[in-house]
Protein backbone atom coordinates (compact mmCIF):
# COMPACT_ATOMS: atom_id res chain seq x y z
CA UNK A 1 0.00 0.00 0.00
CA UNK A 2 3.16 2.71 1.02
CA UNK A 3 4.42 1.46 -2.81
CA UNK A 4 1.47 2.51 -4.01
CA UNK A 5 1.46 6.03 -2.58
CA UNK A 6 4.43 6.38 -3.20
CA UNK A 7 4.81 5.85 -6.80
CA UNK A 8 1.06 7.78 -7.51
CA UNK A 9 2.31 10.83 -5.47
CA UNK A 10 5.63 10.60 -7.77
CA UNK A 11 3.63 10.82 -10.64
CA UNK A 12 1.52 13.36 -9.69
CA UNK A 13 4.68 15.52 -9.20
CA UNK A 14 6.08 14.04 -12.13
CA UNK A 15 2.74 15.54 -14.37
CA UNK A 16 2.53 18.87 -12.44
CA UNK A 17 6.00 19.68 -13.43
CA UNK A 18 5.68 18.97 -17.59
CA UNK A 19 3.46 22.27 -18.27
CA UNK A 20 6.58 24.36 -16.23
CA UNK A 21 9.03 22.87 -18.12
CA UNK A 22 6.90 23.12 -21.27
CA UNK A 23 7.11 26.98 -20.89
CA UNK A 24 10.03 29.21 -21.10
CA UNK A 25 11.59 32.12 -21.05
CA UNK A 26 12.61 34.65 -23.68
CA UNK A 27 16.32 34.56 -22.28
CA UNK A 28 16.48 30.69 -22.43
CA UNK A 29 15.91 30.47 -26.37
CA UNK A 30 16.77 34.09 -27.49
CA UNK A 31 19.12 36.27 -28.04
CA UNK A 32 18.77 39.89 -27.17
CA UNK A 33 21.41 41.41 -29.23
CA UNK A 34 20.44 39.47 -32.52
CA UNK A 35 17.67 41.73 -33.69
CA UNK A 36 16.02 40.63 -36.65
CA UNK A 37 13.64 42.50 -38.90
CA UNK A 38 12.55 39.43 -41.64
CA UNK A 39 10.19 40.70 -45.07
CA UNK A 40 8.21 37.58 -46.17
CA UNK A 41 5.43 35.47 -47.03
CA UNK A 42 3.11 33.90 -44.66
CA UNK A 43 2.77 30.08 -45.34
CA UNK A 44 1.33 28.95 -41.68
CA UNK A 45 0.23 30.31 -38.82
CA UNK A 46 -0.68 27.99 -35.90
CA UNK A 47 -2.92 29.79 -32.86
CA UNK A 48 -2.17 27.30 -30.23
CA UNK A 49 -1.07 27.64 -26.50
CA UNK A 50 1.39 28.60 -25.15
CA UNK A 51 3.08 30.65 -28.06
CA UNK A 52 1.27 30.75 -31.23
CA UNK A 53 3.48 29.94 -34.59
CA UNK A 54 3.90 31.63 -37.20
CA UNK A 55 5.41 30.17 -40.38
CA UNK A 56 7.11 32.51 -42.89
CA UNK A 57 9.21 32.20 -46.48
CA UNK A 58 12.07 34.91 -46.82
CA UNK A 59 13.67 35.73 -49.58
CA UNK A 60 17.21 36.54 -49.98
CA UNK A 61 18.61 38.77 -52.71
CA UNK A 62 19.44 36.11 -54.66
CA UNK A 63 16.08 34.48 -54.64
CA UNK A 64 16.99 31.53 -52.48
CA UNK A 65 14.00 31.03 -50.08
CA UNK A 66 14.71 30.50 -46.44
CA UNK A 67 11.80 29.39 -44.07
CA UNK A 68 11.46 30.96 -40.83
CA UNK A 69 9.43 30.21 -37.55
CA UNK A 70 8.50 32.58 -35.13
CA UNK A 71 7.46 32.65 -31.57
CA UNK A 72 4.52 34.84 -31.00
CA UNK A 73 2.38 35.37 -27.30
CA UNK A 74 -0.51 33.26 -26.24
CA UNK A 75 -3.92 33.22 -28.49
CA UNK A 76 -5.21 35.05 -25.69
CA UNK A 77 -2.49 37.77 -25.22
CA UNK A 78 -2.96 38.49 -28.86
CA UNK A 79 -6.36 38.75 -29.05
CA UNK A 80 -6.15 41.31 -26.59
CA UNK A 81 -3.84 43.05 -28.79
CA UNK A 82 -6.42 42.90 -31.58
CA UNK A 83 -5.04 39.57 -33.09
CA UNK A 84 -7.80 37.18 -34.55
CA UNK A 85 -7.25 33.88 -35.76
CA UNK A 86 -7.37 34.63 -39.33
CA UNK A 87 -5.52 37.81 -39.03
CA UNK A 88 -2.62 36.04 -41.05
CA UNK A 89 -3.17 33.72 -43.83
CA UNK A 90 -0.95 32.08 -45.75
CA UNK A 91 0.31 34.24 -48.92
CA UNK A 92 -0.05 37.63 -46.71
CA UNK A 93 3.01 39.57 -46.79
CA UNK A 94 4.39 40.30 -43.37
CA UNK A 95 6.87 42.51 -42.00
CA UNK A 96 8.38 40.85 -38.57
CA UNK A 97 11.07 42.49 -36.01
CA UNK A 98 12.17 40.23 -33.42
CA UNK A 99 15.03 38.59 -31.95
CA UNK A 100 16.76 35.17 -33.09
CA UNK A 101 17.14 32.11 -31.38
CA UNK A 102 20.60 31.82 -29.90
CA UNK A 103 21.39 28.38 -31.71
CA UNK A 104 21.53 29.96 -35.06
CA UNK A 105 18.70 28.11 -36.43
CA UNK A 106 15.65 30.45 -38.48
CA UNK A 107 13.91 30.54 -35.44
CA UNK A 108 12.63 34.05 -33.89
CA UNK A 109 10.79 35.14 -31.07
CA UNK A 110 8.64 38.14 -32.67
CA UNK A 111 8.28 41.54 -31.40
CA UNK A 112 5.67 43.34 -34.22
CA UNK A 113 4.06 42.19 -37.24
CA UNK A 114 3.37 44.66 -39.66
CA UNK A 115 0.68 44.01 -43.06
CA UNK A 116 1.00 44.75 -46.22
CA UNK A 117 -2.21 46.65 -45.74
CA UNK A 118 -0.02 49.14 -42.97
CA UNK A 119 -1.64 47.55 -39.61
CA UNK A 120 1.26 47.10 -37.28
CA UNK A 121 0.47 44.34 -34.41
CA UNK A 122 2.59 43.72 -30.74
CA UNK A 123 3.20 39.85 -31.09
CA UNK A 124 5.35 39.29 -28.07
CA UNK A 125 4.88 37.54 -25.03
CA UNK A 126 3.97 39.44 -22.31
CA UNK A 127 6.02 39.96 -19.57
CA UNK A 128 8.31 37.18 -21.07
CA UNK A 129 11.52 39.19 -19.90
CA UNK A 130 12.17 40.08 -24.04
CA UNK A 131 13.63 43.46 -24.33
CA UNK A 132 10.15 45.19 -25.64
CA UNK A 133 8.92 44.26 -22.17
CA UNK A 134 11.81 45.80 -20.44
CA UNK A 135 11.01 49.37 -22.16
Amino acid sequence: MKTKFVVSMAGLLLLAAVPVLAHHSFAAEYDSTKPVTLKGVVTKFDWVNPHSRLFIDVKDENGNVTPWELETGNPTALQRRGWKRDTLKPGDAVIITGFAAKDGSHLAAASTVSTGDGKRLFAGSPNDGSPTQQQ
